[in-house]
């Protein structure tokens, strides 16, 4: 059965960093693309970052770019969201997802079939 279930989350004041993990169970995760999304009250889904499969190639949204860097240990079979310079705006439930058939292309995008429980990010004073 795959698993995802993500970790790291908790209240950090702005300009703070948090590392969030995606542990994967039931399936390698360097054999599919690996996305961290996140969710604010109110707001819908936004996709964050993700790693693609095989060469690994990373995208950001726009949003996040500079600050936060996603990365893969395949020994520990677990994503990173490394978040740097946090804003209130960055305030959500993040979620990590595989993709099964998001093999080409930029892999921000729908099409994620596996999804994680969430971990609530809170960025405030």
């Amino acid at each position: 059965q795959l698993q995802l279930v993500e970790s790291g989350g908790g209240l950090v004041q702005p300009g703070g960093s948090l590392r969030l993990s995606c542990a994967a169970s039931g399936f390698r995760l360097d054999y599919y693309a690996i996305g961290w999304f996140r969710q604010a009250p109110g707001k819908e889904r936004e996709g964050v970052s993700c790693i693609s499969v095989g060469d690994g190639s990373t995208y950001y949204a726009d949003s996040v770019k500079g600050r936060f860097t996603i990365s893969r240990d395949n020994v520990k079979n677990t994503v990173y969201l490394q978040m740097n310079s946090l804003k209130p705006e960055d305030t959500a439930v993040y979620y990590c997802a595989a993709g099964t058939l998001i093999v080409f292309g930029n892999c921000l995008r729908p099409g994620y079939d596996y999804w994680g429980q969430g971990t609530q990010v809170t960025v405030s004073s």
